[in-house]
């Protein structure tokens, strides 16, 4: 038979061509070099300021020799600064005697008043006088305290047990004895023979209802004072 020959040969022929990089079998590809004039100088890549552009003739103004009007000389007045300074010696205020503490033989002194031994703070004005932020912080606290405690005092009267009056108490009796009588009229009303789970389960509820019925009738009857939640 003859060679197998795909159709497609031409098509994978061309695709691997156009793929294929031209320096990867014929080494690098042909590229211009640079030339060597052209070589890194120095300073080259720092930044240049413009060029100064020269004033034109005519445009450039020539300082004026007359002042203007705005301009105040100064005038420069001696002073005698010696009896200046006896003027303030014999005018002012004597200067107050620094407090020191010597705590060694040598003579050796230090400032009282930032050594602590001075009596400074407990001196002041407002020495211990609660800050204005403090008694507006315990204001607030106050507040938010006596908000609280009236919040939990509005949630336990709405959780209170309400107690039945005499006339309630009777009613619920009343009409607990009476649901009695009825289950216990269907529940003597029952075939004696309970032969299907059906009849069974039918006793049992009525059953149950009346054991229900009783305890809760007995309990009424014991307690005068009877408490129902909201």
């Amino acid at each position: 038979p003859l060679r197998y020959i795909s159709k497609l040969k031409e098509l994978v022929k061309h695709e691997a061509d156009k793929n294929k990089s031209q320096w990867k079998t014929m080494g690098p590809a042909k590229v211009a070099v640079p030339s060597p004039n052209d070589f890194l100088q120095k300073r080259s890549k720092e930044p240049k300021l413009a060029p100064k552009k020269k004033e034109e003739d005519g445009k450039k103004l020539l300082p004026l020799s007359v002042p203007p009007r705005t301009y105040h000389p100064v005038t420069r007045v001696k002073k005698n600064f010696i009896s200046k300074n006896a003027l303030a010696v014999m005018t002012g205020e004597p200067k107050k005697p620094r407090h020191f503490c010597v705590d060694t033989r040598q003579g050796d002194k230090y400032l009282l008043e930032p050594s602590g031994l001075f009596p400074k703070y407990i001196n002041k004005k407002n020495y211990g006088v609660l800050p204005k932020y403090v008694i507006q912080r315990n204001e607030e606290m106050k507040r938010e305290e006596e908000e609280y405690q009236a919040s939990v005092l509005e949630e336990l009267k709405k959780k209170a047990m309400k107690v039945l009056s005499e006339e309630e108490r009777t009613d619920v009796l009343k009409a607990l004895k009476k649901n009695w009588e009825e289950i216990n009229r269907a529940y003597q009303g029952l075939p004696i023979v309970t032969d299907t789970r059906y009849k069974q389960m039918h006793k049992e509820e009525l059953e149950l209802k009346l054991k229900q019925l009783e305890h809760d009738i007995a309990a009424i009857e014991k307690h005068k004072c009877v408490y129902i939640a909201n």
